[in-house]
C-alpha cells in the first residue's frame, strides 16, 4: 500500500481526533471504576462500545461487519483474531456483539488509565515473561468465562510486521481445552493499513472485521492440528471479505 497522508487530515488527527479521543479514554476509565460491581452489565459495555467506536468516527474509518450470526447468546467463546495494529482492539471492543474480557499483555497495566479501566472491567493482563504468573492469568480468565461471557485472545502475541498472519501460540487454545468452549475465528482486515507497526500517523482505510463458525477443538486429536485449523479459518475469513 502507498502511504498517504493529506494535510488537513494531519492537523485533524492531532489537533481534534485525538485530544477528543483522550478526553474519551480519561471519561470512559473514570466511569468504568465507578461501576466496577456492575463490570458485566450491559449499560457499562455500551459505553465501552461507544468509546471504542469513536476511534473510527473520528478518523472517519468505515468499518463492516459480517458473521454475528455465527454466535449464540448466552454461549461462552474464546474468540481467536489475528493482530495488526492498535485499532484491532478498537474494531472488536467496538463490535463484537458480546461482553468478553481481555486476555492482554502486563505492559499495558503501566498505561495510565487505559489500565486502571481495563482492570476494572475484569480483563486479564498476562506476564509472558513469568510462565507460574501466566499459568496463574489463565486460570483467572477460566473463572470469569460463565453465563455468555467471552474472552478474546490475540494468539500471535504481538502485532504484524508485514499485516500478514503469523504464528498462533497455544495459550487461547488451553483456554478452550480446559474449558471445553468451543472457538470462534475472528479475522481482522485493514488495520494494518490504518496504523502500521512504526507509523505515527493513522491513514484512511476502510476496515472489515468477519466472524467466524465456532469450531469444536474436541474434534481434534492433535493439538497442533486444532491450532492449524484455527489460524486456516482466520486467513480464510480475511480472504473471503
Amino acid at each position: 500500500m502507498k502511504y498517504v497522508l493529506r494535510p488537513f487530515y494531519w492537523l485533524w488527527q492531532y489537533l481534534i481526533a485525538w485530544p477528543l479521543l483522550m478526553v474519551l479514554t480519561v471519561f470512559t476509565a473514570v466511569f468504568t471504576v465507578c461501576t466496577v460491581f456492575w463490570k458485566n452489565a450491559e449499560f457499562v459495555h455500551k459505553v465501552q462500545q461507544f468509546w471504542s467506536r469513536s476511534f473510527f468516527w473520528l478518523m472517519f474509518l468505515p468499518v463492516s461487519v459480517d458473521g454475528q450470526e455465527h454466535i449464540v447468546p448466552g454461549q461462552s467463546y474464546v474468540f481467536v483474531a489475528n493482530h495488526q495494529s492498535m485499532f484491532d482492539v478498537w474494531l472488536v471492543y467496538g463490535w463484537l456483539p458480546v461482553i468478553f474480557k481481555w486476555l492482554m499483555k502486563a505492559e499495558l497495566r503501566k498505561v495510565p488509565f487505559v489500565g486502571t479501566g481495563c482492570k476494572a472491567a475484569g480483563h486479564i493482563f498476562i506476564d509472558r515473561r513469568n510462565t507460574k504468573a501466566a499459568l496463574e492469568s489463565l486460570k483467572e480468565v477460566e473463572k470469569q468465562l460463565v453465563n455468555g461471557v467471552c474472552t478474546v485472545i490475540f494468539p500471535e502475541g504481538t502485532r504484524s510486521l508485514n499485516g500478514e498472519v503469523g504464528r498462533f501460540k497455544r495459550g487461547a487454545f488451553q483456554i478452550a481445552w480446559d474449558l471445553g468452549l468451543p472457538i470462534i475465528p475472528l479475522s481482522l482486515d485493514g488495520c494494518y493499513e490504518v496504523l502500521p507497526k512504526g507509523k505515527p500517523f493513522v491513514y484512511r482505510a476502510p476496515v472489515h472485521m468477519h466472524i467466524g463458525e465456532p469450531i469444536d477443538l474436541k474434534q481434534f486429536s492433535d493439538p497442533n492440528e486444532a491450532i492449524e485449523a484455527v489460524r486456516n479459518a482466520v486467513i480464510a475469513g480475511r480472504i473471503s471479505k
